[in-house]
């Protein structure tokens, strides 16, 4: 059967895109026509034929066609073997067979560009999701110009419950924003205006609190959205080129099979053409000898074979999309439902990526509301992001606000800060720090510091008046879901999970421990994360690396399969990585390697179907111990069984989800 993509879609007709579904109905229902005249009544035998006949017409329209375009291009596959079986059926007289054959090799051809369209149809929705027009903001009145017309830097606003137009900025505004269409989340997320709109960063840059993508849904609430990137280069309209070309990626299947027909084709025609002279050896004339060849002819046609894996790579591409997960082929696909081992960024892949306040402990009875507001005064003067997530979690944890009692703050290189509070000096960093200083710190202080290390905390020293009055401790702390996540990854097979991380080997020991993984490295450069990843490979063969796709893309080009986490605003992770997960939810990760080991039992049970129908079939026409009809009802079967069990995949969902 057909299977490349250009062939795969329905073919139009006098009837439209169900032409060809109809022209297999109407062929069946002349084969039962002449059936019932030949054995229920007393018509002259012509009548019958002709019932027959325009089966034939019908059922063989379209595989003619597709025979004929592969001819000229010096192929032969199987629609030729098909036609050729037909004709010689017609030849011996068998003509209800022949029609028998072409209504059933229709009818499997029309249902298997069914399957595909279906599959690809999911995926082409995707390409549906931008709207076709935007509101524009020009000198204050808002016009609607088409989505193709806007330039980078317009403003245009997004009225409530309706489609955002743009990849942009929020400048204006806040609402909740359903973003399932593209990172296939299935709450609406919060996204408020960006503070300052001057001095942007790029796009990848921003704050995804502020980003918008082309082809969400705005929740309640009116925002305007500075555009920032053009409808071409939109996430959507990238991912719908990205999906649309998957299918250049061929699966490591797919690839063994096309070589296999290339192979296999010209052997079953020779032995079909020394089979017609059968009767030269055996006792037998020369019509037997041909409907033994014809009939081997059907049974060895690999129609099955030819679909079986591109209807369950598609299905399988097709569900992941619906997640918000895109797999780039079926080479990616088949990949991962191999893999056992998994290595793991960890700063935004496992952890949250923004550190949080773990410790605040005041020493030497010194006041905690005064210590807290203290460090507060400092830190909230200070733009460090470890000052920042200080002071937003005292704020938050203490429910208090600054006093602006500090002032002349300095930024210590690597050592800390200090600050001007109330006549005297603070300072509030690590020992060296304290050392510069002549501040004394005590062997018990250096003790409780050490616990702290160890559990992979940051640990930061705050003096006071000469004298150290406290500590606060930070730490990347794990996503919510990581370990529960990990469990889900443990059921489903995998047996080592690595985190590759530059922070303290303590740190990443913690974390390990904290979530589930079975080791963590640490201290690495992104040259050891590449070394660590071959390392991997030496020893388990096959490996998948889990990260942003950026800052990890020289050891993920170098896994057997990279998987981006939170692809949607980042145009290096969707170019880089086989397998983007649009979202940051590494909650998805489960479902994607599930679903590629579904598919991957889908395409070895399809495998063992068609070549087991093939198997049994060949030797028993060769022998002559059946006949057309059931030939072709077999093998027939076996293709829509085969494409039927592809398009489970369309409906997979995640069994060990907790």
């Amino acid at each position: 059967m057909s299977h490349n993509k250009e062939e795969s879609h329905n073919h139009s007709g006098i009837f439209g895109e169900k032409s060809e579904l109809i022209f297999a109905i109407l062929s069946g229902i002349f084969l039962l026509v002449g059936f019932i005249i030949q054995k229920f009544t007393n018509y002259p035998e012509y009548v019958s034929i002709v019932s027959y006949g325009l089966g034939y017409v019908f059922g063989g329209y379209y595989a003619l066609i597709e025979a004929f375009e592969k001819i000229t291009k010096g192929q032969f596959e199987i629609d030729f073997l098909m036609i050729l079986a037909a004709a010689g059926a017609a030849y011996i007289g068998s003509v209800g067979e022949g029609s028998l054959l072409l209504f059933l090799f229709s009818l499997g051809h029309s249902l298997e560009n069914y399957a595909m369209g279906k599959a690809e149809k999911s995926i082409e929705a995707l390409g549906k999701l931008s709207p076709k027009t935007a509101f524009i903001k020009k000198n204050g009145t808002i016009e609607e110009i088409d989505i193709h017309d806007l330039k980078i830097n317009d403003t245009i606003v997004i009225k409530p419950n309706s489609k955002i137009a743009a990849d942009g900025v929020i400048v204006k505004g806040n609402s909740s924003i359903n973003q399932a269409p593209i990172t296939g989340e299935s709450m609406p997320v919060d996204k408020t205006a960006i503070p300052n709109t001057h001095n942007l960063p790029k796009f990848n840059e921003i704050d995804k609190n502020h980003i918008v993508f082309t082809g969400t849904i705005n929740g309640d609430n009116s925002i305007e959205v500075l555009v920032l990137k053009l409808s071409v280069d939109s996430t959507v309209s990238r991912l719908v080129k990205m999906v649309s070309e998957v299918e250049t990626h061929k699966s490591p299947t797919q690839r063994l099979t096309k070589k296999f027909e290339k192979w296999y084709v010209p052997i079953v025609l020779i032995v079909v053409f020394t089979l017609c002279f059968a009767y030269v050896v055996i006792d037998e004339n020369f019509d037997k000898s041909l409907y033994r060849a014809i009939t081997v002819l059907v049974a060895a046609s690999p129609c099955a074979l030819a679909i079986s894996t591109p209807s369950a790579v598609l299905s399988g591409i097709a569900r992941a999309a619906k997640k918000g997960v895109l797999i780039k082929g079926g080479k990616a696909l088949e990949d991962l439902g191999t893999i056992n081992t998994i290595a793991f960024d960890k700063t935004g892949t496992l952890t949250e990526g923004k550190p949080k306040l773990t410790n605040v402990i005041p020493i030497d009875d010194f006041d905690e509301k005064e210590f807290v507001q203290l460090v507060l005064e400092v830190e909230s003067l200070s733009n460090h992001p470890l000052a920042k997530a200080i002071s937003k979690d005292l704020k938050t944890q203490y429910n208090i606000k600054p006093l602006n009692k500090a002032s002349n703050v300095n930024a210590i290189q690597g050592k800390g800060i200090s600050a001007d509070y109330n006549g005297n000096q603070i300072f509030i960093g690590n020992v060296k720090l304290m050392e510069s200083q002549d501040i004394y710190v005590s062997k018990s202080i250096l003790e409780q510091m050490e616990t702290l290390l160890q559990n992979g905390h940051t640990v930061m020293i705050v003096a006071y008046k000469s004298n150290i009055i406290g500590l606060i401790s930070v730490m990347d702390v794990p996503r919510k879901t990581a370990t529960s996540t990990l469990q889900r990854l443990k059921k489903i097979g995998v047996k080592h999970m690595i985190m590759l991380t530059g922070d303290h080997q303590n740190v990443g020991n913690t974390i390990a421990k904290q979530i589930g993984l079975t080791e963590a490295r640490g201290n690495l450069l992104p040259e050891d994360k590449v070394a660590a990843i071959q390392e991997l490979l030496n020893r388990d063969g096959k490996i998948a690396m889990v990260g942003d796709g950026v800052n990890d893309a020289p050891a993920m080009a170098l896994s057997t399969v990279s998987v981006a986490m939170g692809a949607a605003g980042s145009d290096v992770a969707l170019e880089t990585a086989d397998v983007a997960l649009m979202s940051d939810k590494i909650e998805n990760l489960p479902f994607v390697i599930g679903l590629s080991r579904e598919s991957k039992r889908i395409i070895k049970q399809n495998i063992w179907i068609s070549l087991g129908v093939v198997a049994l079939l060949v030797p028993v026409t060769i022998l002559g111990l059946t006949n057309i009809g059931l030939a072709v009802l077999f093998h027939e079967g076996s293709t829509i069984v085969v494409v039927l069990n592809a398009l489970r995949l369309l409906s997979y969902k995640d069994k060990y989800l907790v």
